[in-house]
């Protein structure tokens, strides 16, 4: 499928909704680490995520495929989405959801950056460029300013939001750049989970017993990110990506920060200090403007 050339409505619409799904997701990883611990949570997610896609491709006929050249790039795209989500999970245990929301949520900046130099067509203009600058300083000013941090934040968990951004980029360009863009988004998301759910399994051991103060709503939490976020918003994420240019997908990322900030302090009480508007708002406005044609 070749991707066009510009955004179109449904394209536009359906990505509202995945990072609307997204945002909520912030919330629901912060609320399921109280139950259960966080890289031991995300590794269930995966393994439950195998399963349901696995029905999802039986129901509609599509037949796992490991056609030659897109094994090592499904083994790769899976370990780096292995390492994204244990920095998210550990990011959500460790500070607020408002400034990982900030922070992980830049990836369209690193994304722009990147495919800039290995992407055909997604060079990065002047405006483009002033746009980056101030996604860029938002983020470091989001890092570095710790008024109104409350105490339910921490630098280490603001740098793994960082990490867990440039690993999503990773994901989303390897789906790009490799072999994986052959498969369909079933059969990506298919690799990501297999691989890193044994992966996280094994690195759960090193962050402390699994079992925290686990209740029926940590249940109902992990399976709403396994159905609807590591499967439904993911695979259709995977499927823009075939069908539009990477940086339009990706910049849609901007309404994510702003949808999980609100979240953040609606449904946690979260403050929200000014210089984390501040830089909620460079972010925004460099990836509305790394978008502009």
């Amino acid at each position: 499928m070749d991707a066009k050339s510009h955004m179109d409505r449904f394209g536009a619409g359906a990505l509202v909704t995945i990072f609307l799904i997204l945002a909520v997701n912030q919330v629901v990883i912060k609320l399921t680490n109280q139950g259960l611990q966080p890289v031991f949570a995300a590794s269930l997610r995966s393994v439950g995520a195998v399963f349901v896609i696995g029905a999802w491709m039986w129901a509609r006929g599509v037949r796992l495929d490991f056609a030659r050249g897109t094994v090592g790039p499904g083994i790769l795209a899976g370990l780096i989405f292995a390492a994204e989500f244990i920095c998210l999970f550990v990011a959500l245990d460790l500070t607020t959801v408002t400034r990982v929301s900030v922070i992980f949520y830049s990836m369209p900046v690193w994304m722009a950056l990147v495919a800039h130099f290995v992407l055909p067509g997604e060079r990065l203009t002047p405006l483009k460029s002033a746009g980056l600058a101030l996604a860029f300083g938002g983020v470091t000013w989001a890092i570095l300013d710790r008024s109104g941090a409350g105490g339910d934040a921490s630098l280490l968990g603001d740098l793994a939001a960082l990490a867990a951004a440039l690993g999503w980029m990773g994901v989303s360009l390897s789906a790009r750049v490799t072999r994986l863009r052959e498969l369909g988004p079933e059969m990506q998301m298919m690799w990501q989970v297999v691989v890193s759910a044994p992966v996280m399994l094994i690195a759960a051991v090193f962050f402390g017993p699994f079992i925290r103060d686990l209740q029926p709503v940590h249940w109902l939490g992990l399976a709403y990110q396994t159905v609807f976020v590591a499967t439904g918003a993911f695979m259709a994420w995977f499927w823009l990506l075939k069908r539009y240019k990477a940086s339009s997908v990706a910049s849609f990322a901007f309404l994510s920060p702003i949808f999980g900030v609100a979240m953040g302090w609606a449904w946690l009480g979260e403050h929200v200090s000014w210089p984390m508007i501040a830089s909620l708002v460079l972010v925004a406005v460099g990836i509305v403007l790394i978008n502009r044609r």
